[in-house]
């Protein structure tokens, strides 16, 4: 693929790995979405950079340092920006797909940091590496 400095709407999904429909459905009606540069086409397109800061900043998951012996409730870990929202955590929690917490005192579920800095090793992110251009 020849880099352009623009891209249009299929051109950044292959570049991130990510079906078309993610980029036209989802990512580009983030409040956040760069204004095109340009048009190809029928294709609006993008700077290059504007979408490489995009990704960067609204879709990678950044590393989050917890502390490890502190207890989390689901909340307080959406609110400490792990990258997932407190309902995603109780839904995969009835799915089988988060830890079990390690504290229930009073009903309330609380997780380590050090289960859910482990859990989120194990968890696949929500997009494949950018191909190289």
């Amino acid at each position: 693929m020849v880099d352009r400095p623009g891209l249009i709407t299929p051109e950044i999904a292959e570049r991130y790995g990510v079906s078309l429909s993610t980029v036209t459905t989802s990512w580009a009606r983030h409040p956040a979405w760069p204004a095109p540069a340009g048009k190809r086409g029928r294709y609006k397109e993008y700077a290059s950079k504007d979408i490489a800061d995009f990704v960067r900043t609204h879709i990678e998951r950044q590393a989050v340092e917890l502390e490890p012996r502190r207890l989390y409730t689901a909340q307080q870990l959406e609110d400490a920006g792990i990258g997932i929202k407190a309902v995603t955590i109780r839904s995969d929690l009835t799915r089988g797909r988060w830890p079990e917490p390690d504290d229930t005192a009073h009903g309330v579920n609380r997780w380590y940091g050090q289960t859910v800095m482990t859990a989120m090793t194990g968890r696949r992110g929500y997009r494949r590496a950018p191909k190289e251009s």
